[in-house]
């Protein structure tokens, strides 16, 4: 059955309540690769328990309900699907441990055309138990085999969503951060939530189109923060208040990660390199340092 953009729009939002733990901080931290140096105590704060605080790119995996948004009536092939950029806005610096309320909701649709693919927008809202605000982010993905079903040119593009990430700079990055992955990196991150099969099962990567599984693209992501928090931040999770990036080539667990960045007063441009392989893996990325 052909999709309708305006259904999807439609789709009612849906309440998520989600409580997490100290060990779960540390477990998301450990998976984007904090504490590779177990001497270094800005890197250990966020995978010990004394003084632990939490990474601000957790927010990325906290209330995400994957039931509401791989819903198989929505009529995406969701085997088919890539993420394609990430957006997040941190309002409170995120507690490390508690519940969590979230309301999710499918917020835009851009109908590419036949054979071109469709890209979906889901937003999520997260707030303490007691309604705080804690941190706003959109996640798109790319639905590769989908496309072609909005019926004129402004039915192609709907929601409310000003998604727009800019270029990085010309010239000399002010900072580059190489920061190694584990081989291992995408079976501890999936613990965090993310069990997409294909970033674990070989054959599930080769039925998808990948010659072996791939690194998840937040955990890519979560690096990158790490990067930011370290060259931006001097690791006060505090100050880092935003980062949203475009998910440009997948990453092999066991590369060394280079972050490139940026900086003009309060907004960092950075993108992401797998070094080796001299492969842009993440580009067009913003930050927002306090």
């Amino acid at each position: 059955m052909p999709i309708d953009p305006r259904r999807l729009l439609d789709t009612p939002v849906k309440e998520v309540r989600q409580s997490y733990s100290r060990r779960d901080t540390m477990l998301y931290a450990l998976g984007v690769g904090l504490g590779a140096d177990p001497t270094d105590e800005d890197q250990l704060r966020f995978v010990y328990e004394k003084n632990l605080a939490a990474l601000p790119t957790m927010a990325v995996v906290l209330g995400a309900d994957e039931e509401y948004m791989h819903n198989p009536t929505l009529g995406v092939d969701w085997s088919q699907a890539l993420h394609g950029e990430e957006y997040l806005t941190v309002h409170a610096p995120l507690p490390v441990e508690g519940e969590m309320r979230c309301r999710l909701r499918i917020a835009g649709v851009s109908d590419k055309g036949a054979g071109k693919g469709m890209v979906l927008a889901f937003e999520r809202k997260l707030a303490d138990a007691a309604g705080r605000p804690l941190a706003t982010s959109i996640t798109t993905a790319f639905c590769r085999t989908e496309g072609g079903y909005a019926r004129t040119p402004a039915e192609a593009v709907m929601g409310d969503l000003p998604l727009r990430l800019a270029a990085v700079p010309e010239g000399p990055p002010d900072a580059v951060v190489e920061l190694p992955t584990l081989p291992q990196a995408a079976l501890i991150y999936r613990l965090s939530g993310d069990y997409t099969d294909f970033h674990a099962d070989p054959a599930a990567a080769r039925r998808a189109g990948f010659e072996r599984p791939f690194l998840q693209g937040l955990c890519t992501y979560g690096v990158a923060g790490h990067a930011l928090l370290k060259a931006m931040c001097s690791y006060n999770p505090a100050r880092l208040r935003g980062v949203s990036a475009r998910f440009s080539s997948v990453v092999l667990p066991g590369e060394t990660l280079a972050v490139e960045m940026w900086r003009r007063g309060g907004d960092v441009s950075f993108r992401v390199w797998a070094r080796d392989r001299k492969v842009k893996v993440l580009d067009n990325g913003h930050a927002a340092i306090a």
